[in-house]
């Protein structure tokens, strides 16, 4: 089933093999028939750990969806809570426990993800129901891999936490993953690192290593480098249109845990004569990863390329349909109009006053995330807005917290562009030579830098460096006697590359194209907090997206 996790690089297998060891372990404390009550958000990550199937043999007989009042008849011994430390959800856990029929007793348990946590426990002692757990455990899935050079925490308020209230929690459980990353595939013995969580992470990984000093297991190095980068250092990229199949599929349906939900009529079979009867009506569900080898060839081509792809596969006529569904977008005038603005922006083109496209879009009550994303864009590419741009933007929508106004410092953006060559005219989307295909000129900030530091260093790029936000650092671990890499000749090093508040499609689509570059030298395993695009990003920065945008 996850023949992709190992054909990589780095055999991520192992890691998704040690998460499927630690869940069957639990699931064998609570003996006797089972019904697992799933915090709905970890149905979806732990889907790319275990198929029902594990569980099964697990004695897991039933399985319902956390909600209030009671829990559904099931004629089982143990009743098991899998469920994020949040106290909402202890509240709910309280209701459905207070509810059980008294007659028919039955052992409950809980199994916290990632984490345990105190207050939680303290909640469901104030509610009465503490004592009515046998097992409180707690099951550490930090980096799920996702795909062979993909691990994401899925923890999808982290940059909120991090930017906006402070909270550090991300941060820590970003470290533990990097630990327990280091006990399977040895110790990193490189560090560098770009912004205040990077430092904050790379801070509590040294710590960390100091306090199990001895306790690792002697492991040759897999990874030759890590790369730690905060999302605050480029918040450009993730605003601006992705412009791969892969990228433009998240932006256009949103994939959730290597799922794509599509419309269903595109899919439907349809027998001569029939006409349009019976068509489907539930979305076509779509499984994305490398497993399927024609996916896996064309995911990161920008989508103007598609058209040349030539393959007489089976899975051709689904990518068929996606690419259909995609251009009936990308070729309107809408979607035109924007990413024309867009790259004005990215370019230094009228940056500094009120946008007569954003001004339409909002009196044509355009959805609010467009507006959103467009006006954040600006802002970023002008170090801020000017005091009387913003006042009016402001007047006309809500404010978001990636908007600022601009201080009495200059903008650096021009500069930054201009040395990191982040905009290229004519970049060649059908055989590309550059990152900047990913975006149809603008090479991302993020994976610029990452391709620096591999040739020729940051040293060259001091002063850009300060320019960006947060302090730039180089660590290096010990690493045990004996266990030193001996490279050989034409040997590429493997650097793990570590997003600190999220990462795009189009962000990894260009870091493999750097690594499948024959002079590069690297090879890249990419890591994050949470796989994001511009609008799953906002919402996430707005408090009640759902009200906002009704």
């Amino acid at each position: 089933m996850a023949s992709h996790l190992y054909c990589g690089r780095v055999n991520l297998n192992i890691l998704r093999e040690a998460a499927r060891k630690d869940l069957r372990e639990f699931l064998d404390k609570c003996s006797g028939s089972k019904a697992i009550v799933w915090d709905e958000y970890l149905t979806g990550p732990f889907g790319l750990i275990a198929q029902y199937s594990l569980l099964k043999e697990h004695e897991v007989e039933k399985m319902f969806t956390l909600k209030g009042g009671r829990i559904p008849s099931a004629a089982v011994k143990n009743i098991v809570f899998f469920v994020r430390p949040r106290l909402e959800l202890m509240d709910i856990i309280a209701e459905n426990v207070a509810s059980e029929d008294k007659l028919q007793p039955r052992e409950f348990h809980i199994l916290f993800v990632p984490r345990r946590s105190l207050l939680c426990e303290q909640r469901l002692k104030e509610k009465g129901v503490l004592n009515s757990f046998t097992n409180i455990d707690e099951y550490i899935l930090d980096l799920i891999p996702y795909d062979g050079d993909l691990l994401s925490m899925e923890s999808e308020s982290s940059f909120r936490e991090c930017y906006l209230e402070n909270d550090q929690t991300s941060l820590y459980h970003a470290a533990k993953g990097l630990m327990t990353l280091q006990a399977l595939y040895g110790t990193i013995p490189q560090i560098f690192g770009k912004g205040e969580c990077a430092r904050h992470v790379a801070n509590m990984m040294l710590r960390m290593k100091r306090e199990f000093a001895g306790s690792h297991t002697q492991i040759l190095p897999v990874f030759d480098t890590l790369l730690l980068l905060d999302r605050n250092v480029d918040l450009l990229t993730p605003l601006a249109t992705q412009l791969t199949y892969e990228g433009l599929i998240d932006e256009i349906f949103g994939i959730t845990n290597g799922y794509v939900k599509l419309p269903p009529e595109k899919f439907a079979q349809k027998k001569q004569g029939e006409g349009g009867k019976d068509l489907p009506t539930e979305p076509k569900k779509l499984q994305l990863n490398s497993a399927e080898e024609l996916y896996a060839e064309i995911r990161d081509k920008n989508f103007n390329a598609l058209p040349h792809m030539q393959a007489a596969r089976s899975s051709l006529a689904n990518h068929t349909s996606i690419a259909e569904l995609i251009k009936d977008i990308t070729t309107s005038e809408e979607f035109f109009d924007s990413l024309t603005v867009e790259q004005e922006f990215m370019t230094g083109v009228d940056t500094d006053k009120v946008s007569t496209y954003i001004e339409d879009c909002i009196a044509q009550k355009d959805p609010l995330i467009k507006i959103l994303r467009l006006v954040c864009m600006q802002s970023v590419c002008n170090n801020g807005l000017k005091q009387k741009v913003l006042d009016y933007y402001k007047r006309e929508i809500l404010q978001v917290g990636l908007l600022k106004p601009q201080n009495a410092m200059r903008n650096n953006y021009p500069t930054i562009r201009k040395t990191l060559k982040l905009w290229m005219e004519d970049a060649n989307e059908q055989n590309p030579n550059d990152i900047s295909y990913v975006y149809s000129g603008y090479a991302p900030l993020s994976v610029r830098l990452t391709q620096v530091l591999a040739r020729p260093g940051w040293r060259s790029i001091e002063e850009v460096l300060k320019m960006l936000p947060g302090p730039h650092f180089e660590e290096r671990q010990q690493v045990p006697t004996g266990l030193h890499k001996k490279r050989q000749p034409g040997e590429n090093r493997t650097t793990l590359i570590f997003f600190l508040g999220g990462v795009t499609y189009a962000e990894i689509a260009a870091l493999r194209f750097l690594s499948h570059m024959e002079d590069s030298g690297t090879e890249y395993i990419i890591a994050t907090t949470k796989l994001i695009n511009g609008t799953s990003w906002i919402k996430s920065l707005m408090d009640n997206p759902e009200e906002n945008l009704s």
